[in-house]
């Protein structure tokens, strides 16, 4: 037995309940604008490059694979989603080779182009490897679009448009991040 069940279900009980009221908190406006961004992006055929770290890295494929099949399953111009995380030898390499603060903006440098879309998803908002990605996206005019939890970091500083999760709890942040994909996803493909 891990714990006594009724101290189980008090302790899931804590954490449903804290990632609702995170949920009543959202500001729908911004999520609004995030999809009114990337749908101009597919419409106008520009590229959305999404990256994260870790829990956020497979958050970021998540999406990438949610818009490019699933958003563009029945649409004529298709979502065109590259998941900046997904390469672990091009990964690797940059780390190894350049220095893992790299890792993004290395890729960013021969592969942004005007009108084409940053999308970084970063829980604390302060990944070094996430902000070197948003300057480059910053120096070549590129829009910035940021998801962050906890006070938001250099994330909510930066982006364009930022979906900022203000909450102390790394799993809620990221559970929020996934719904806002799956909301986005269901709202755009419908």
């Amino acid at each position: 037995m891990i714990m006594e069940k009724d101290l189980f279900i008090k302790k899931t009980d804590l954490y449903f309940s804290e990632e609702i009221e995170a949920i009543k908190r959202i500001d729908k406006n911004i999520l609004y604008k995030i999809a009114c961004e990337i749908e101009e992006a597919r419409k106008n055929g520009k590229t959305v490059f999404i990256c994260g770290n870790g829990g956020s890295a497979a958050t970021a494929s998540h999406y990438c694979c949610d818009f490019n099949k699933g958003v563009s399953g029945n649409l004529e111009e298709n979502t065109n989603f590259i998941c900046l995380s997904d390469n672990i030898p091009t990964l690797t390499a940059i780390a190894n080779d350049i220095s893992y603060d790299d890792i993004f903006s290395y890729q960013l440098n021969n592969r942004l182009r005007q009108g084409d879309l940053l999308f970084v998803i970063s829980g604390s908002g302060n990944s070094t490897n996430i902000v070197k990605a948003m300057e480059v996206a910053k120096q070549k005019g590129n829009k910035i679009i940021g998801l962050c939890g906890y006070d938001g970091g250099k994330v909510k500083q930066m982006a364009d448009i930022c979906l900022h999760v203000n909450v102390q709890n790394m799993q809620i942040v990221e559970d929020l991040h996934m719904i806002f994909d799956h909301c986005l996803m269901y709202i755009l493909s419908n």
